[in-house]
């Protein structure tokens, strides 16, 4: 088992040197073979000296016959260094590269209306704005695979709860600690949207795409940025903004929906609005939203090489290396015989 795993991981970067494995045949056949002289006698009876020997004359030289031995030893030596020169790696076990799409960016309201109860979860509870919010947004994060999330939850102030990241995870935990009020009770949705637009200025890739999802259930209540200045500085920065108005349009007050600026803010931005009175229609709103920002996703898969071409040289070496020691062991002990 171990022999045949290490064949399946073997490779030959230069494949073609193996075409001159022939070599040595071609050479034999084809070019004569090296002769040593020898010594010899001459006499004038040469001739009668061979009828009665019965034996036929030779030339004065001989050709070398190597043992068997030393054959494979030649084989084994001229397939190795083939192999070296064919240049062999190792390869390790596959490395799977990710090459991550967009940058999505999340704002959230946690202005003290995303407390109504005015929600149904998909079990028949009745739950607030906010717990329905968490519930689709975590759904949402487990299809955008390639892309990194990022959240910015906002009411008095906007603050970044989670930089860009791919670890959902970590993200889907960071949204989960998110509480009603916890940014105070007011909407702030331009000052939210330009925070968003700056925390892609900070992104490591600027080729990235950029999309921000704004989710809010009432109208700007004093930012420092307007929502609709907030969505041409977007335009401008190549940052497409999707807004979803949770809660009834018909409310009053800081609560109340301004649905002109909320679709403005989108269409500014080359991004969609949409509205959501209750939970199948916020559903609905993130599905139209992973529809029109498909996943960009590219994964490379490559596996590590080694190079293994001095394995097949220092084999080389250690069979010459034996046997010339044994070849000297050998004359040694024939010389200690004659004596």
């Amino acid at each position: 088992m171990l022999s045949i795993a290490w064949v399946n991981t073997l490779e030959f970067t230069a494949p073609l040197w193996f075409l001159v494995l022939p070599l040595p045949l071609l050479v034999y056949r084809l070019l004569p073979a090296y002769r040593t002289k020898q010594s010899a006698i001459r006499v004038p009876f040469f001739s009668s000296l061979l009828q009665a020997l019965d034996e036929k004359p030779s030339s004065g030289a001989s050709e070398l016959r190597p043992h068997w031995w030393q054959r494979v030893i030649l084989l084994l030596s001229w397939l190795l260094v083939v192999s070296a020169l064919a240049k062999p790696v190792l390869l390790g076990e596959a490395q799977t590269r990710e090459q991550l799409g967009r940058d999505v960016m999340m704002v959230l309201d946690l202005s003290g209306s995303m407390d109504e109860r005015d929600f149904m979860s998909p079990q028949g509870q009745v739950i607030s704005r906010l717990d329905a919010a968490k519930g689709v947004l975590n759904n949402f994060a487990e299809q955008r695979k390639g892309d990194r999330l990022g959240l910015i939850l906002f009411g008095d102030a906007a603050f970044i709860q989670s930089p860009f990241t791919a670890d959902l995870t970590v993200w889907q935990a960071l949204l989960q600690q998110a509480e009603v009020a916890m940014a105070g009770q007011s909407t702030y949705l331009g000052d939210a949207v330009g925070l968003a637009i700056k925390s892609f200025e900070n992104s490591d890739d600027a080729d990235r795409e950029k999309v921000v999802i704004v989710l809010t259930d009432g109208n700007d209540s004093g930012s420092f940025v307007e929502p609709l200045d907030a969505a041409k500085v977007a335009a401008a920065k190549g940052v497409r903004i999707h807004s979803i108005a949770m809660g009834d349009p018909n409310t009053v007050g800081e609560a109340a929906l301004d649905m002109d600026v909320i679709n403005r803010l989108a269409s500014l931005s080359g991004g969609r609005s949409f509205q959501a009175l209750d939970q199948q229609q916020l559903n609905e709103a993130y599905q139209q939203v992973d529809e029109l920002e498909p996943q960009l996703f590219n994964s490379i898969s490559y596996r590590p090489k080694q190079a293994v071409h001095f394995y097949p040289i220092a084999l080389v070496l250690v069979m010459y290396l034996l046997a010339f020691s044994v070849m000297t062991f050998r004359q040694l002990v024939r010389g200690n015989t004659d004596v």
